[in-house]
């Protein structure tokens, strides 16, 4: 037992890479979900888009991120026992835990090609397949992995060894209705006649001789004998099938990216179950007959076979296309579907604040802490005037959309948007009772408007079009911008100084007042939907495919910043140079607290800052650095088996800990600060 602690703690203790961007919404995580697998009733993990992988240890009720140390996409997890584990993805991307998730280490697969699968008959002996007809072998528990010819180059989408037999014979499915076998340990693999030419993306054996293939248009297969002959079977769906998992000879059920169907006849009848989420479902596994999950743009869970299902993450999914903050603990967002949500507490809870209306939001400014407005599609200008808790609908006279609002003072505002073919400004003066069309001098809807100060303002949208106003909106000129591409934020610090942003990685910055434009490079052909400066050297853009670009020399240069999602975002707002929030697609709310950066530090067990006392200890702990780190950090406590048992994020410092729950014995607590991720031993007395 003491030689595996130590084994423990000092595979924690070494040179840690991390972001500062911590999930605020959905919860846990909010990148989609590709595979999900249990290494018991109550233990399990999910892995997908952006290097996510994320661990329970209490059946799914909180979930902990893991740092996988990588953003390639996820695509298949496998586990051997409670602490070896696999994940492979994109860019032959093979990571490996050797203590339950705690830490993963990246192996050389030999490949850049795509892993879709990966499957272990015993806890040396592996199999993963991928793109290009793509099969690897390990010998050694995945230390070293050899190619193995497959005799073809089509995509291969899922490796299975039927548990029954003694690991000789497997199966691979892949595009084009590929069906492949081995019998000698995948050293050599024959084609089988499949019968259809859709692509396969799963395949699932029962026993020695019952298996099933399935993939595009709802094409399930059966066989019966081994593989050598397939029957087509109805599924009951016409929707691709991602996967399929058996919890006995006739009992199994499949994932098709809508929905779960349910056989318990061997596959000659399925029924759709009633889950509760429209959000897509990848990976489907059941711990138990009773006991199982689903993960997709979701996770979601059945304690009875599948009769009814449990939404395991929390928070709203939609689309958010808008953030503002009114003081430190104090912010809002808003998206599709008329989604509004509000913070009390500097984004640790966020609460969905009913509107009205189910119209898309793309933009929300408030005046002072209690009045705030909403605009976006068809006309819809929304008001509040107690801090977000109700909003009154307020008529415009316009259906045109609208992308952005922004007020000069708490009387005077304006709202931009547009249909095609049509540039669309409105102005209230009287914090929006009324609101008057402006004349524009433009046929293109315009994404951003920004005013400076009281009467000079510039609009920015479709093909590169820039409008500036000197008379409080009276009259509008159209400015050279130098480029075609759409324009989505226009930042204004005064009058002279500014940038517009859109896309293929465009950023431009003027410095007299929007009469001339540079193209400043940044590295980046994605879309850029967000500017924000927290002050006039330190600014954020945000946009196309999570893409995140900081700038700390007043927009000269741009440095791309780690990545945590795929998704897009939308909006960011830094309450000052290192505090900041981004929204964007699918839900996803993130927080930093140090500018988004990532550090990288190797702490020794002589050297250490982290400071645990008392220690040993039976009902409370304090948890202290040397260092009085400003910002948020998390605090974790392990079992010797280094699964976590406790987490909380903090923002003070030092903390107190309760944890008189836990059983006398030895444990490691982490914490990931600004500086860095340290661990040390704590026993419990």
């Amino acid at each position: 037992m003491k030689n595996t602690f130590f084994l423990f703690y000092f595979a924690t203790i070494s040179i840690l890479a991390f972001s500062q961007w911590t999930w605020q919404n959905p919860l846990p995580q909010g990148n989609h979900l590709r595979s999900v697998f249990f290494t018991s009733d109550n233990t399990g993990y999910a892995a997908g888009e952006s290097g996510m992988i994320i661990k329970t240890i209490d059946g799914g009720a909180s979930w902990t991120v893991l740092s996988a140390g990588t953003f390639e996409t996820l695509h298949a997890l496998h586990f051997n026992d409670a602490n070896a584990g696999f994940a492979v993805g994109s860019a032959g991307a093979i990571l490996r835990t050797t203590n339950a998730g705690i830490s993963w280490t990246a192996l050389s697969s030999g490949t850049t090609q795509l892993l879709h699968s990966v499957c272990f008959t015993d806890i040396n002996t592996g199999y993963v397949v991928g793109d290009g007809g793509t099969i690897l072998k390990t010998f050694d528990g995945g230390t070293t992995w050899t190619a193995i010819a497959s005799g073809t180059t089509r995509i291969l989408r899922s490796v299975h060894f039927p548990c029954s037999n003694t690991g000789f014979t497997g199966y691979a499915v892949g595009s084009g209705g590929l069906i492949l076998k081995t019998t000698d340990a995948g050293e050599t693999w024959n084609t089988l006649p499949s019968g259809t030419l859709n692509n396969l993306f799963a395949v699932y054996f029962t026993d020695f001789d019952n298996g099933y293939a399935a993939g595009a248009s709802g094409t399930m297969l059966k066989t019966t004998d081994g593989g050598s002959t397939w029957v087509s079977i109805w599924a009951g769906t016409y929707a691709n099938i991602y996967s399929v998992f058996f919890t006995g000879m006739d009992t199994g059920f499949i994932a098709d990216g809508e929905n779960i169907m349910k056989t318990t006849d061997a596959g000659l009848t399925w029924n759709v179950l009633t889950t509760g989420t429209t959000d897509a479902l990848m990976s489907v596994f059941f711990c138990s007959a009773g006991t199982g999950y689903a993960v997709g743009g979701t996770i979601i869970k059945t304690p009875d076979g599948g009769e009814t299902w449990t939404t395991l993450q929390k928070g709203t999914t939609s689309n958010l296309f808008s953030i503002c903050f009114t003081d430190d603990e104090t912010g809002y967002s808003v998206g599709a579907e008329g989604t509004i949500l509000k913070t009390s507490d500097a984004g640790f809870t966020w609460t969905a604040v009913p509107c009205g209306t189910t119209n898309r939001l793309c933009s929300v400014y408030f005046t002072d802490a209690a009045t705030g407005f909403a605009a976006g599609r068809f006309g819809t200008i929304l008001k509040t005037m107690d801090g977000g808790d109700s909003w009154t609908a307020i008529p415009c006279g316009t259906t045109d959309w609208f992308y952005s609002i922004c007020f000069t003072d708490p009387s005077t505002g304006y709202v931009a948007g547009g249909v095609f073919g049509k540039g669309t400004i409105l102005k209230t003066l009287n914090a929006g009772a009324d609101w008057t069309v402006l004349p524009v001098v433009t046929s293109h809807p315009l994404y951003s408007i920004c005013f400076p100060d009281a009467v000079t303002g510039f609009a920015v949208g479709y093909w590169g079009t820039i409008l500036k106003t000197t008379d409080g909106g009276t009259t509008w000129t159209e400015l050279p911008s130098g480029t075609i591409h759409d324009l989505n934020a226009v930042y204004f610090f005064n009058t002279n100084e500014g940038y517009a942003a859109g896309d293929a990685g465009t950023i431009l910055k003027t410095t007299d007042s929007g009469a001339t434009w540079t193209i400043i490079p940044t590295g980046t052909t994605k879309g850029i939907f967000s500017l924000n400066f927290p002050d006039s050297n330190t600014g954020y853009a945000t946009g196309e495919n999570g893409i995140m670009l900081k700038t700390v020399n007043g927009g000269l240069s741009w440095t791309t910043l780690p990545g945590v999602t795929n998704n897009y975002l939308e909006s960011a707002w830094f309450i000052d140079a290192n505090t900041g929030y981004i929204a964007g697609d699918h839900g996803n709310i993130l927080k930093t607290t140090n500018g988004g950066i990532v550090f990288t530090n190797e702490h020794k067990s002589n050297k250490s800052m982290l400071n645990i006392y008392p220690n040993p200890a039976n009902s409370r702990i304090t948890v202290a650095h040397e260092f009085n780190l400003p910002g948020e950090y998390a605090v974790t406590i392990f079992n010797i088996k280094g699964e976590p048992l406790m987490q909380h994020k903090f923002q003070d410092h030092p903390v107190e800990m309760k944890v008189s729950m836990l059983p006398k014995g030895v444990y490691v607590v982490k914490t990931e600060t600004r500086e860095g991720v340290e661990s040390k031993k704590l026993v419990i007395q």
